[in-house]
């Protein structure tokens, strides 16, 4: 296919901007919005594993191991079955099974038990000698988890919730196909359905663009809090 017939494959005068401008804030409120839900129960998972991990308590041990197989399990499912298995408690939460909202729980489900090891992985790898301090010093559970735990892990945190968002974007897309919205069902619906190819390429242009920045903010925020 000659340059010619290549222009004439993407001709872009067929894309309607303003469409896939609102596809792009759909795909960036949904991300957005599950990304903020996903950091506070990944936070909370991750924490609850590494309060709870090694314990000698036998009601903890079940405890751990319970959140554990959880978290596994879906982390494990791939995201386009979770999304179809979660339509039922789709339609309970947010009262239908279609569009950007209805993406919203499977999104938070899939992602925040990957989240979680993430932030258990950050927690482990803290400096034990600096926890063991700070309880030396009087500080209590809840006082280690916010002042040294936290803060410590700061970086890895911030870096794996940075991860976690862009992986979020990729699931959005996979939503789109089954008329979540956003980006994703506009490539979908009106770009592949509709043999409409100059579509397809303007969303996933437009989709990697949202990942940049996503990634570019990360980083700067990363090395912004990242004292070493």
């Amino acid at each position: 296919m000659g340059n010619q017939g290549l222009a004439s494959y993407f001709k872009f005068s067929n894309v309607n901007w303003p469409n896939v401008w609102t596809a792009a804030w759909e795909t960036l409120w949904m991300t957005v919005l599950s990304v903020v839900v996903v950091a506070v129960l990944g936070i909370l998972l991750g924490l609850l594993l590494y309060q709870t991990d090694g314990s000698k308590n036998p009601a903890v041990r079940v405890l751990n191991w319970i959140v554990s197989f959880f978290v596994n399990v879906f982390r494990s499912i791939p995201f386009i079955i979770l999304i179809v298995l979660l339509l039922p408690v789709t339609q309970v939460v947010v009262g239908a099974i279609t569009g950007a909202k209805a993406a919203i729980p499977s999104l938070v489900v899939s992602a925040a038990p990957f989240y979680a090891r993430l932030v258990q992985i950050a927690l482990n790898d803290v400096d034990g000698g600096v926890i063991e301090a700070a309880y030396a010093m009087g500080a209590s559970s809840w006082q280690v988890i916010w002042k040294v735990l936290i803060p410590e892990s700061l970086p890895a945190l911030i870096s794996g919730i940075t991860v976690t968002a862009i992986s979020l974007i990729g699931y959005t897309a996979m939503a789109g196909a089954i008329g979540a919205g956003g980006l994703g069902q506009l490539a979908y619906t009106d770009g592949f359905q509709s043999y409409n190819n100059a579509i397809t390429l303007a969303a996933t242009v437009v989709i990697v663009a949202i990942v940049f920045v996503f990634q570019f903010v990360g980083d700067i925020i990363t090395k912004k809090v990242d004292k070493r």
